[in-house]
Order: structure tokens, then C-alpha cells, then sequence
């Protein structure tokens, strides 16, 4: 399961789907969507989105690049899905989001902590 979720981490921008995931972990996929969900809380699907998003949030807030541009350098294959679900994960769009946020000088690892989505 680390193996697959440290790759998730690692190539969350990839086309990455629960039976390549499943061959990482060397379970069947079935098998691999209960067990990740049973130790980390969610499914992969939705851990790969939330790596996504976080992903996104750093970009929006330290980049000049359109929502458009981050949505498919972060891995989605539409804009729309992009926001929808932004939207649903931070509880603000992108725009929304990007107009709040601010490049503060802290370290890194205070920004990470305090701009994680807690969903």
C-alpha cells in the first residue's frame, strides 16, 4: 500500500488508475481500493484527487499560470472536473482560492501544514 500511495505522491500528474495501482501494491484491484481505504482513510481515487488539488493550491498561490494551465499540469483532463473538484475539496474555487490566498515568508513545511484541504 505505501508503495502505491508513495506513487500516487510521487507521479500524481500521471494517468494514474486503481488496477496499475493494484499491480504496484501486487494485490488485485478490488482488493487494493478496500485495504487503501481501510488503512488511510479514503479511497485512492479520492487521495490521488486531494494530492491533485494540493498540488494546485501551491501553484495558484506561488504562480502566475492560468486554472487552466494548473489543471493539466496537476493531471486533470478538463478544467471543468478541475474546479468541480476544487470546489468540493478547498470549498472555494480556484479563482476564489488564488484572490484569499497569500505567499507568506514562512517555511515550507507551516504552509503545508496550514493549507492542507481538510476533506
Amino acid at each position: 500500500m505505501l508503495r502505491a500511495r508513495d506513487t500516487m505522491d510521487r507521479a500524481y500528474a500521471e494517468p494514474l488508475d486503481v488496477p496499475a495501482l493494484a499491480r504496484i501494491a501486487h494485490v488485485s484491484p478490488a482488493h487494493f481500493t478496500r485495504t487503501f481505504r481501510a488503512v488511510f482513510g479514503e479511497t485512492p481515487h479520492r487521495y490521488l484527487q486531494r494530492r491533485r488539488i494540493e498540488r494546485a493550491m501551491y501553484l495558484l498561490r506561488e504562480t502566475d499560470l492560468s486554472a487552466t494551465d494548473i489543471a493539466f499540469r496537476v493531471g486533470f483532463l478538463s478544467p471543468g472536473t478541475f474546479s468541480r473538484t476544487f470546489r468540493a475539496i478547498v470549498g472555494l474555487s480556484p479563482r476564489e482560492y488564488r484572490g484569499r490566498a497569500t505567499a507568506r515568508n514562512v517555511p515550507t513545511c507551516f504552509t503545508m501544514a496550514w493549507a492542507r484541504p481538510r476533506h
